[in-house]
């Protein structure tokens, strides 16, 4: 059905019955319950109001439960976005400040647009271009950065700056300011959610609860940290001695809110968005496909690029800002047996009675309470394990890893992104230009070719074999030539070459003029060009060009079958002269 596939609730939702209800509500709760902190502490990271978080975890959610392919997958504020849009709107406006918050609704608006058209037009593959090495390292050094802003929250001083030298430099010169009511709650808070995280669990369990019990009491620890930092702020009057507390908090629905129309603003948020998009995909759909693939579900990334892109538009309209998938909650939400995003639709039902009846009690709720939030939840993302891994595996990655990292940590997120993208171009157009290639020989006693490097092969000093390991375009063209130029060059006695294609799925325009180069230019060393092993659709491609026509040897059904009719015929040519002169001393010539 074509319209199930811009709806899958179509599909979901026929054989929706009372089971899958039940489970579906069991996780909206647990997630509900985790998400209440993180949405007001994510909106706090981002520059904004904390009621903006909640605005930003209901229609979003809803629209993404329409539209969206992931049966877990849970839709929000997340804290990479949200250090992303506070770097992109302080460009253009104060943090806080109405034009601030009018740049964050252009941003989900045009965020969302850009993630519609690229999904009508079924691009989800760009997301491609960034390599995981580039993402996991952007992240690890966000996770860093929004840990270390938040520490001006949990001592209580001032700090600023996008990137860590000026961070940790305002941070040393006002550590005298720290307020030692402040530090002690956002110690304690971050070291209790710390504990909650990894502790309570086992403790529960080896106390006699049940596991599931125990997981529910463990995902509700943030609440617990909220509450009882709110109980101690208001016994000890904490707002008194210097602690800062969320404040008041608009108790109302989602405002319908329509983003600024501005084309000078529009044009310099228009690269961020982009930016924010394209990042925002590529963490939401690795976290997608992660969960699908546990219970062999599908995703479909061109899809998702349009449920993304319409809980942006539903953030614009709603008074939210950027959202994406969250890695946290969709594993929580995964873990606690949704089975589909309904689900996520229940927990904008409980976001929505949170933000009409709890913001009164979240008045003297400390922000170093939230800060420690933050901080647990962004040092998950910090991985210091897979550098170690990609360094052991391949240097190319790891420098672009390494690169990405840096240029996050010192100059700011915007151009770690940036670096992230080039980087991921770079690598791969190096990679392209330069294809693996092997000389190759026949295994004795089989059939099979393989490379005389690493292998015992049988080869013959008149026929060169050279196999090439991936498709030709004009990245790689005069590679190819030089590369088949250089191994003839050294080999006097040559008089066949063999291009074994067996690993080539594509021949663009640039190449079949290397190919040809090559055809003519070992034409003129007396050495005949042939090819082996030929797929389909290159073949196709060839016989509409007059490589076919030209080439001076032939194209061959199998490597062997080349193999060993060349060694027949060289072996003819070598014999032929022979007799002739044996001919011509016997007086018969």
């Amino acid at each position: 059905m074509k319209l199930a596939r811009y709806l899958p609730i179509l599909e979901w939702g026929r054989g929706y019955g009372g089971v899958t209800l039940t489970n579906d509500l069991v996780a909206a709760a647990i997630v509900t319950i985790m998400l209440i902190p993180q949405s007001l502490a994510y909106a706090m990271l981002a520059g904004l109001p904390p009621e903006i978080g909640l605005y930003a975890s209901i229609l979003p959610i809803i629209a993404y439960a329409l539209f969206g392919t992931s049966r877990a997958l849970a839709v929000g504020p997340v804290a990479v976005i949200s250090l992303m849009t506070l770097t992109a709107a302080s460009a253009v406006a104060a943090p806080g400040s109405p034009d601030f918050i009018a740049a964050t609704l252009i941003l989900a608006l045009l965020s969302g647009l850009i993630l519609i058209i690229m999904g009508v037009l079924r691009l989800g593959f760009l997301a491609n271009l960034l390599s995981h090495p580039v993402v996991s390292g952007f992240i690890t050094a966000s996770g860093i950065i929004i840990a270390t802003s938040q520490l001006k929250s949990v001592l209580g001083i001032k700090a600023s700056g996008e990137a860590m030298p000026e961070l940790v430099t305002t941070l040393i010169e006002n550590a005298k300011d720290t307020n030692p009511y402040t530090l002690a709650i956002g110690v304690i808070a971050t070291g209790f959610l710390f504990w909650v995280r990894k502790g309570i669990k086992p403790l529960l369990i080896r106390f006699g609860l049940a596991a599931r019990p125990a997981d529910l009491v463990a995902k509700a620890g943030p609440i617990a940290a909220v509450a009882l930092s709110i109980l101690a702020v208001i016994a000890f009057d904490l707002e008194a001695k210097g602690v800062k507390v969320v404040g008041s908090i608009p108790q109302s629905l989602p405002p319908f809110t329509v983003p600024l129309f501005d084309a000078e603003l529009w044009r310099r948020l228009a690269i961020p968005a982009l930016l924010l998009s394209i990042i925002g995909f590529v963490e939401s759909v690795s976290v997608a496909q992660t969960l699908a693939a546990k219970k062999r579900q599908r995703i479909v990334p061109d899809q998702e690029l349009i449920g993304l892109g319409a809980a942006n538009v539903a953030a614009a309209f709603s008074g939210g800002y950027p959202v994406t998938g969250g890695f946290a909650r969709s594993v929580v939400n995964f873990d606690a047996g949704a089975e589909t995003p309904a689900a996520g639709a229940f927990t904008a039902l409980g976001i929505l009675l949170a933000a009409l009846f709890l913001t009164p009690l979240l008045a003297s709720l400390p922000i170093a309470t939230l800060a420690g939030t933050i901080i647990v939840a962004v040092l998950s993302l910090v991985d210091f394990k897979t550098p170690r891994a990609i360094w052991r595996y391949s240097k190319p990655d790891f420098a672009a890893m390494a690169a990405t990292i840096a240029v996050t940590l010192l100059v700011g997120v915007e151009p770690g992104v940036i670096a992230g993208v080039g980087l991921s171009l770079a690598l791969f157009l190096w990679r392209s230009s330069r294809p693996h290639a092997a000389i190759v020989g026949r295994v004795p006693e089989t059939e099979h070719f393989r490379n005389i490097k690493r292998h015992k092969v049988f080869t013959d000093r008149r026929i060169l074999t050279i196999r090439i390991d991936e498709s030709l375009t004009y990245l790689n063209a005069r590679w190819l030539e030089e590369f088949v130029l250089e191994q003839v060059a050294e080999q006097s006695e040559l008089r066949h070459l063999i291009l074994m294609c067996s690993a080539i799925n594509a021949v663009d325009a640039s190449a079949l003029e290397s190919i040809e180069a090559i055809n003519h230019r070992l034409a003129d060393s007396g050495v005949k060009l042939h090819l082996s092993e030929v797929k389909g659709p290159v073949m196709d491609a060839l016989e509409k060009s007059h490589l076919l026509r030209d080439l001076t040897g032939k194209v061959w059904l199998s490597q062997n079958e080349a193999f060993q009719s060349l060694i027949r015929t060289s072996d003819e040519e070598d014999d032929a002269p022979i007799a002739l002169d044996n001919m011509a001393a016997r007086g018969l010539i």
